[in-house]
């Protein structure tokens, strides 16, 4: 064969290669998230818009019951996922929620839904339980292409994010409106960056066994006045 008839399909074979190889441009985030007193800040919500190209995959959610509490506490999902609803303890639970951004029954079961929950809204979602009132948790719904939820250390981490700039947005359930804050501009290059941002956040109270009913009703409250 000659060189002119190999060179298609050696341009191909490159082509496929630099498909398979990961991206030059990719950057990552190392992120801390910390309260206005440097204490690092458990379930806050990290999102990321501006740079164009790229997006992180939109996973199906999964938000558990396990000792009779959401977890995890806060689960963070893009437009359009469904979210699976397990009930792992061995009693049964009724979750539901009232929020604008999604108003749902799932009436008393244990195992697992036959159906996941559409969140075809953005905006948060305060969870609850027909039976258990202490229960509490969050489905933070996002149209942003990246986004997080720090660890126990106030901890975010995210990879494979395109070369450029972003506006940081950043959300907590024990922020005073439940409105998502400001968290500035970032430039992220090929090297990425290490962050830390600050929130101002109401005090947490020492947690009871089974918090006051009256949160529940609170973080609805709050999520209704957020939406309006």
């Amino acid at each position: 064969m000659s060189k002119l008839g190999c060179f298609p399909l050696r341009t191909a074979l490159l082509v496929f290669a630099s498909l398979l190889a990961p991206p030059l441009w990719a950057a990552s985030l190392q992120a801390e998230l910390v309260d206005l007193a440097g204490q690092p800040l458990a379930n806050a919500v990290l999102t990321l818009q501006g740079s164009p190209g790229g997006a992180q995959p939109a996973a199906p959610g999964v938000m558990d019951q396990r000792a009779q509490q959401f977890m995890p506490h806060v689960l963070a999902v893009r437009t359009g996922v469904a979210v699976s609803f397990p009930n792992s303890d061995d009693i049964r639970h009724h979750v539901y929620s009232f929020s604008p951004a999604k108003r749902f029954e799932l009436r008393l079961y244990k195992g697992t839904p036959s159906e996941p929950v559409l969140f075809d809204t953005p905006g948060v979602v305060a969870l609850g339980c027909n039976i258990h009132d202490w229960m509490l948790g969050y489905v933070y719904v996002t149209d942003d292409p990246w986004f997080a939820v720090s660890d126990e250390q106030g901890r975010v981490q995210l990879d494979g994010l395109p070369a450029g700039r972003y506006q940081v947005s950043l959300w907590h359930p024990q922020l005073v409106d439940m409105l998502s804050q400001p968290g500035g501009e970032l430039q992220l290059g090929e090297a990425g960056s290490q962050q830390r941002f600050s929130l101002a956040v109401q005090p947490a109270e020492v947690a009871p066994a089974r918090a006051p009913q009256s949160a529940f009703g609170d973080a609805f409250k709050k999520a209704r006045d957020a939406a309006q």
